[in-house]
Formats: C-alpha cells, sequence, structure tokens
C-alpha cells in the first residue's frame, strides 16, 4: 500500500514540476524554443502570449462533402474553430498552455486511427492583452491536409510574442480530426481565409465587444499557408486558378477563384507559401492528367499574385515537389516581388512543429512531420527567423530587416567569413545576417523582383 500510494504521489507532482519546468526553462520538448546555434531573430519577442479559442459560422457555403453527382450544389452554414494568439501582459516566454491535437489520417481509418495528443506552449489562456500598443498587424495561418490550427504553434505563438494577432483555422472537413472530400478543400482554403479575415477585422473593430477590440489592425493582414495552405493563400492573394482545374469539383464551384472571377481582397499585404502544393508535378502525381502550365495555375493566373511573397521549399520534396512544382509558381509569378528559401535534402514537412511523442510508434504518423535529412526544431528556428524578418519588412515597414533577405550569395554553403580584427566584416563578405558563424549550412535563398 506504500509503494500505491507513493506511485500515486508521483503521478500527481510530475506533471505539476512539467508544468512548472515548462513555464520558466529552455526545454527543446516545447516547440518553438531557440537552440543555441538558432538564428537572430528566431528569438521570441518582448510579449507574453495570450491564446483564446473563435467558433465561427460563415453562412451560405456550398457543401460540397453532400454534393450530388449531377445538379444544384446544396449550401449550409460552414462552422470554422479559429485560434488566436495575442500580445498579453506579462513577461516573454512566461505562462503554459497545451493544445489538444490527433495523429492518424482522419475518421474511420483502422489503420491509422484518430488518436489524440498533446502539445506544449508558451501561452496564457484568455490572458489579458497588451493593448498599449495596439492595434496590431494581422497574421492568419491555414494548415496542411490534413492537418490543425495547432501544426505550427512553434511559429503562431513567436509571431504573437513580437506584436502580431495570429489566427490560425481548423478547416472544416480538412483536419486530421474531420477529414472528409478532398474537393472541400480545394474549394474552400481561399473562402475560409478571406472570411476569417473580415471577421477579425469586425472583432477586433474598436467597440466591437469581443475581447478582442481595438487589438487588431486588419488592413495589414499576411496569409501564411502550409501546403494545402499555400495553395489557398495564393488564390487569396491573386493568384486565379486556371478553367481547367473545373472538372475536379462538382457544379463547377471553382469557377469562382479562378482568373478574373475575384477580386482580392486589399487588406492582404503579403504571403507566406511553405510548401504550396498545386504546381504541375503535385496535380500529376495524384493522377489528374489535366491542368494549366503550372497545374492549378496558368501565366495569367500567377501574374494576379502581387504582393510579396515568400516561399519555402524542400529541394526534395515528394509532395508539392521542387522542380515541377514550387519553383516554377516562384519563377513565374511575374509580377509580385518574390523570396524563395530552400532547404537542401529537405523533403514536404518544412513546416509543421516536431513530431509529438505520442508519433514515436507510427511510421506512417512519425513522418507527417518529419524529415529525415533535417533536425525538426531546427527548421522551425529558421522560419521563425525569415518568416520574422519577411512580415516585419512588409507589415510594420521595418526596412533594415531587408538585410536578413537580401543576402550576399543564395547558396549558404558558399558564404565565405572574412571580418576585420574587431569583428566587423570585410567588403569580401558574404555572410547571411543573423547565422552565428558556421551554422548557416544546407540553405538556398533567392530572389526575384517584379517585372
Amino acid at each position: 500500500m506504500k509503494r500505491l500510494a507513493l506511485f500515486l504521489t508521483l503521478a500527481l507532482l510530475v506533471p505539476a514540476a512539467h508544468a512548472q519546468l515548462a513555464a520558466s526553462a529552455p526545454s527543446q520538448s516545447i516547440p518553438g524554443d531557440a537552440r543555441p546555434d538558432a538564428p537572430e531573430l528566431s528569438a521570441r519577442g518582448p510579449y507574453a502570449v495570450g491564446v483564446r479559442t473563435l467558433k465561427l459560422t460563415n453562412p451560405g457555403q456550398l457543401d460540397i462533402v453532400n454534393a450530388p453527382k449531377e445538379g444544384d450544389v446544396p449550401r449550409y452554414d460552414r462552422p470554422l474553430t479559429v485560434e488566436v494568439w495575442y500580445p498579453a501582459q506579462g513577461d516573454s516566454g512566461s505562462g503554459v498552455t497545451t493544445y489538444t491535437d490527433f495523429l492518424g489520417s482522419g475518421p474511420n481509418d483502422p489503420k491509422r486511427p484518430n488518436t489524440p495528443f498533446i502539445t506544449l506552449g508558451r501561452a496564457t489562456r484568455d490572458a489579458p492583452p497588451a493593448a498599449s500598443k495596439a492595434p496590431y498587424p494581422l497574421i492568419i495561418v491555414s494548415h496542411g491536409y490534413p492537418g490543425s490550427r495547432y501544426l505550427m504553434t512553434y511559429l503562431t505563438e513567436n509571431l504573437a510574442s513580437k506584436g502580431y494577432i495570429v489566427a490560425a483555422i481548423d478547416h472544416t472537413d480538412s483536419t486530421t480530426a474531420d477529414k472528409a472530400a478532398f474537393g472541400s478543400t480545394l474549394l474552400n482554403r481561399a473562402i475560409d481565409d478571406n472570411f476569417v479575415l473580415s471577421e477579425m477585422a469586425r472583432l477586433g473593430a474598436a467597440g466591437s465587444g469581443s475581447p478582442l477590440s481595438g487589438l487588431i489592425n486588419a488592413d495589414d493582414t499576411a496569409l501564411v499557408g502550409y501546403s494545402m495552405g499555400g495553395y489557398g493563400a495564393l488564390n487569396a492573394a491573386g493568384a486565379g486558378y486556371g478553367p481547367e482545374m473545373e472538372p475536379l469539383i462538382p457544379g463547377g464551384a471553382l469557377k469562382q477563384r479562378e482568373v478574373g472571377n475575384f477580386k482580392v481582397d486589399p487588406r492582404i499585404k503579403a504571403v507566406v507559401a511553405f510548401a504550396p502544393w498545386g504546381g504541375d508535378a503535385a496535380v500529376k502525381s495524384i493522377g489528374v492528367n489535366f491542368g494549366g502550365k503550372y497545374g492549378f495555375w496558368n501565366d495569367a493566373g500567377l501574374a494576379g499574385l502581387k504582393v510579396p511573397t515568400m516561399f519555402v521549399v524542400g529541394s526534395r520534396d515528394d509532395v508539392a515537389y521542387y522542380e515541377g512544382g514550387v519553383k516554377p509558381l516562384f519563377e513565374n509569378a511575374v509580377n509580385a516581388e518574390r523570396y524563395m528559401l530552400v532547404y537542401e535534402n529537405a523533403s514536404h514537412n518544412a513546416a509543421p512543429n516536431p513530431p509529438p511523442a505520442a508519433s514515436l510508434n507510427s511510421f506512417d504518423d512519425y513522418m507527417h512531420y518529419a524529415e529525415p535529412a533535417w533536425d525538426m526544431s531546427r527548421l522551425n528556428n529558421i522560419n521563425q527567423h525569415f518568416v520574422t524578418a519577411f512580415l516585419d519588412w512588409k507589415l510594420k515597414g521595418k526596412t533594415e530587416d531587408a538585410a536578413y533577405l537580401n543576402v550576399p550569395t543564395p547558396l549558404s554553403n558558399d558564404i565565405k567569413v572574412s571580418r576585420n580584427a574587431d569583428g566587423t566584416p570585410k567588403a569580401d563578405d558574404t555572410s547571411w545576417k543573423g547565422f552565428k558563424d558556421r551554422t548557416a549550412r544546407g540553405m538556398e535563398l533567392y530572389k526575384m523582383m517584379p517585372k
């Protein structure tokens, strides 16, 4: 009995001690913590972080999941769960919370059943906001297929700590918990992004009565999307789909997102597209033998993208693809200022949190997060660095951050470190700004300007 009592006491104390450590000490078990070799801008910003959950409803949307083979597509009120991180009162890095997510490949799959797991975070649920410097620019985050609003908490918390309102969407029919007809994802990503932007603007306006009232400057909004989230973000920002893709969705529903059939919300000022799906090689990989010159896009479609855009992709991406996939999108979005960060030998998972401990007994669940040639915490830190530089420049006007992106040589492995005795760079130094000596390895960073 004494041993049983001791065991029960320890079982109660260990989680409490874990929570206390999570709130006070660096730990690689918490996504987003900076490693010793992290680049400069990956560090958390000056704010503590608050987090709250919103339940939104977009009325009268096309119900692709229940669409008949022929005839009109029914409509429904589309529910969306949105997680919002924001600057809060308190010390940077303080607070502890948990996010409940799911492993698996969607409902009703006995080989990979939906299994809940917990991710730790450095935020405080419903914390009082730091309102003295509000309103803050808005960032809308869109996950992969399947995924969730918690897929990139290392980045959402980090950006909120730097003075942004970050709204991550659970795209209905596209999360691990509720994965349904792929056509719903193809249609709704950009529509969801635009709806959430408008709702955040409404809730964040002064006098709205929302806890977010007065906090949000939606006139300066960025879209951050991963995989299918990148596909939707590019479309929402102006890259209209080609008419060739209409047969993929019943009732010609995709026509509304084609070239020339929609207006870009002028509040969208920047896009970060992690491994955006939808290029030619990606479309062909799922057995679709029709499409535009660049899969979902043709020249006219890519020409519609006019806001500054940063692409992030692995050189061995086998889902969105690099050659024949993301690279041609970067090269041919000719009317946008654009950057492309390439992780050499990385596959498709350049954006998510590190693999959770709960995935270690399943190869497929583990590989939904992991990069075989890269440490995921390292990738997370580099993403934090470059996304911060890009968004601080484009949303906050910090022109000095351009130096982190306008690198002297596009191949990090070719960097020449040439310093004076006092440590200042000589004229022939080609180091990447923000990276400590010997830490900029295995990356490429390219820039193209509008024609």
